[in-house]
């Protein structure tokens, strides 16, 4: 009997802001703008990629081309896009 793995989406574990907060914050802790890009990527998922697409005027395609591993999506898309998904990121001091 041969075992298949499916692939882990962790959108579908995306279903509250607390979790999602945390997440982002995680992500972002970790300094990887790759991983950062992505992470956008997967709450848009969870929020629905449609809704998102019609809040920023961005299309679909371009979205999940956008915040996919590898893209270097432009700072204003990335803030349109956080905007959209009720996400506000805040500067700290370190110290």
């Amino acid at each position: 009997m041969k075992n298949e793995l499916s692939d882990f989406d962790i959108s579908q574990y995306l279903d509250n802001n607390e979790i999602i907060t945390e997440y982002l914050s995680q992500v972002l802790e970790d300094g990887d703008m790759d991983e950062f890009f992505v992470a956008i990527g997967n709450i848009a998922k969870a929020k629905g990629i449609s809704k998102i697409s019609n809040d920023t005027g961005l299309g679909r395609e371009s979205l999940y081309k956008t915040f996919r591993k590898g893209s270097k999506p432009r700072f204003d898309t990335v803030l349109r896009v956080l905007k959209a998904l009720d996400i506000n990121l805040k500067a700290s001091s370190i110290n």
